[in-house]
């Protein structure tokens, strides 16, 4: 199913975002390609091995169908064969060594680096943020379609301590809406998922103390029923009356469910293009050299106007170094094509283009890969 993502608008809110992620490095062409067009990336070498795999993030997956025939278009007959099977299934196949790279939409965990630098001969992995997008917390619920949440409310919910939709604290953000006495069904992911891991550390940051759970890409509220990948969850909410969850937003229109607002403290936020490209303006990078690594703690946390915080970002999981020369040549020529030619048909996708800036750092790093 064709994703209904955010387009053009969101990529050019995306654009100013080159403004704050200048750390990442400037723009060395500014203008050379028309607004909601890629611009060509360098030459690559189609020289490397044909066949691709890859696996991890259900988030990206439309993305790398995406990138995967820019690729084909630019090096005839090579081909990436990716398997949308979760972020911590992604983790664990790349650095078992089972595929060339792997997707998450969390960047590597302190206890997965040696593993990762053991797959790669000693050589440190990197993570590659591809995709930025939001996610919604999506509900189902008769009669109501306009709903506000705030952190520590949101906590209580997914941590089992408020269990009707008609509890005073969920009243008390939403004055004037008949809310009924339904049960509260929460959705949560079943197989470990990048997608849990920020929804948590959003949690942590955003709900004063109320989430005590914990974060990672295991759901650790302990109350719910757990569905398997992204789709899973929105079919899940889509059928159950009472029921909510976290979900990247393509899914969360796709299934047409219902999506909160969030008050970060400067009153309700909806998800749109202008709010969600303000929170990704914010994200600073923390990773070092070419590891491009996102510190997303400060957007989770943010009382900022206008800002709606629960974005999370996909990597790409590559080594720096320690790939066979075929592998190595066919990763960077198809990781070079991704971001930058294979922008070009994002919006049809559902998804926003890298801003400027930040494309031109993630094709130098990708052009480091040994």
């Amino acid at each position: 199913m064709k994703s209904q993502r955010p387009g053009a608008a969101l990529a050019a809110v995306l654009a100013a975002a080159a403004l704050v992620l200048s750390a990442c490095g400037s723009d060395p062409n500014p203008g050379a390609a028309a607004a909601g067009a890629a611009a060509p990336g360098p030459p690559v070498d189609c020289s490397g091995k044909p066949n691709l795999t890859a696996e991890g993030s259900s988030a990206q997956k439309n993305a790398m169908d995406v990138f995967t025939q820019a690729y084909q278009q630019k090096c005839p007959g090579a081909n990436v064969a990716y398997n949308p099977t979760g972020s911590g299934a992604g983790v664990k196949q790349f650095t078992a060594g089972l595929v060339d790279f792997g997707g998450s939409d969390s960047a590597l965990k302190d206890s997965e680096i040696a593993a990762a630098a053991k797959r790669c001969n000693g050589n440190p992995a990197w993570n590659l943020p591809m995709v930025f997008g939001p996610v919604a917390i999506s509900y189902k619920l008769n009669g109501v379609t306009d709903l506000t949440l705030d952190g520590p409310t949101t906590a209580k919910i997914f941590s089992g301590q408020i269990t009707t939709w008609n509890d005073p604290a969920i009243a008390a953000l939403n004055q004037g809406v008949a809310l009924p006495a339904t049960p509260i069904k929460v959705v949560f992911r079943s197989d470990e998922s990048g997608t849990t891991d920020n929804f948590q550390q959003y949690l942590q940051a955003s709900s004063k103390g109320a989430w005590t759970k914990g974060d990672g890409k295991t759901f650790a509220g302990g109350v719910g029923s757990g569905a398997q990948k992204s789709s899973g969850v929105a079919q899940a909410v889509a059928s159950t009356e009472g029921a909510i969850s976290y979900v990247e937003l393509s899914y969360a229109q796709d299934n047409k469910l219902s999506m909160a607002k969030i008050d970060n403290g400067s009153g309700p936020v909806e998800l749109n293009d202008q709010t969600v490209g303000k929170a990704i303006e914010a994200a600073k990078v923390s990773g070092q050299g070419n590891d491009l690594k996102l510190d997303l703690d400060s957007v989770y946390g943010s009382t900022a106007a206008g800002e709606y915080p629960l974005i999370l970002a996909t990597y790409e999981i590559v080594c720096s170094k320690g790939y066979d020369p075929a592998t190595s040549t066919a990763v960077k020529a198809f990781l070079t094509t991704a971001a930058n030619e294979g922008q070009a048909n994002l919006d049809d996708a559902g998804y926003a283009k890298l801003p400027d800036a930040f494309k031109q750092k993630l094709t130098t790093a990708i052009q480091a890969i040994g």
